[in-house]
């Protein structure tokens, strides 16, 4: 693989390119190159809980790097695109966030949190308000009914300051636990991701790098997607489990700043 023929970059963002309100070093002037060559850049994240135009604020105000809000393809936003177009004027019981729920409620969706009446499938995001309450009724509703079941994304652990929290993925398995239904996940690895930010930029495969921490997300999707894929060890996955995983990068750097050296030599 020749990094320096990469036009089309799709960039994990928490552990990736940055942990909080920290961008990591070499984050900036990768962004900067990319825009230098006529490349696209997109940030493919599973955080379900942030629109795009909340990431624009966020990179604007806490990175001092101007984005747009197309550059930013969620979970979240999959999610809403997969329910419009197969669920739209049906009943969706989802358990989230109230933002997210009024996300989808903004777009003319018909969202609940209500058991009854019963609704036509159940959808699971990451909730930061996730109670005990909200997790028993999902359960029941499951267990009850003969529903389709989603979830935005898979991710176990979500990367903050002090370490990680749990991510939408460490929900569903307390429900999968619970009730022996497992969801099909709208964000990362689904390949859909990809696709989209190919047909947005007008890139194709051979050109496309997806970069990430994570394998059994970032790694996976590029996988599934047929494009070469980039890890940093800067998040999740660690040296040591690259002999051991299913999905194996093409490439690996520490940090961004490794991968950036890497596309000038």
């Amino acid at each position: 693989m020749n990094l320096s023929e990469k036009r089309l970059f799709l960039f994990d963002i928490d552990g990736t390119l940055a942990l909080g309100d920290k961008l990591f070093e070499g984050t900036r002037e990768l962004l900067e190159y990319i825009n230098r060559i006529g490349g696209s850049s997109f940030f493919i994240t599973n955080n379900s809980t942030k629109g795009g135009a909340d990431y624009v604020k966020r990179f604007r105000e806490s990175f001092g790097l101007e984005t747009t809000p197309e550059q930013f393809v969620t979970s979240g936003f999959m999610m809403k695109k997969f329910l419009l177009e197969t669920y739209k004027d049906k009943r969706i019981y989802v358990q989230g966030t109230k933002s997210y729920l009024s996300e989808l409620s903004s777009e003319g969706l018909l969202v609940t949190d209500e058991i009854l009446p019963k609704p036509d499938c159940v959808v699971v995001a990451y909730d930061s308000e996730i109670t005990y309450e909200k997790v028993s009724k999902t359960c029941l509703l499951l267990q009850q009914y003969s529903l389709p079941f989603y979830a935005t994304n898979p991710d176990l652990r979500c990367p903050v300051d002090g370490g990680f929290i749990p991510d939408c993925g460490a929900i569903c398995d307390m429900i999968t636990s619970t009730t022996d239904k497992v969801p099909i996940y709208l964000g990362k690895p689904n390949p859909d991701m990809v696709t989209l930010c190919q047909k947005l930029s007008g890139f194709d495969a051979s050109q496309t790098l997806v970069v990430g921490d994570r394998l059994y997300t970032d790694i996976a999707c590029g996988l599934q997607a047929g494009v070469d894929t980039c890890l940093l060890l800067t998040g999740e996955a660690s040296r040591a489990d690259i002999s051991t995983t299913e999905f194996p990068p093409d490439v690996i750097f520490d940090t961004v700043g490794d991968l950036l050296q890497a596309i000038d030599k």
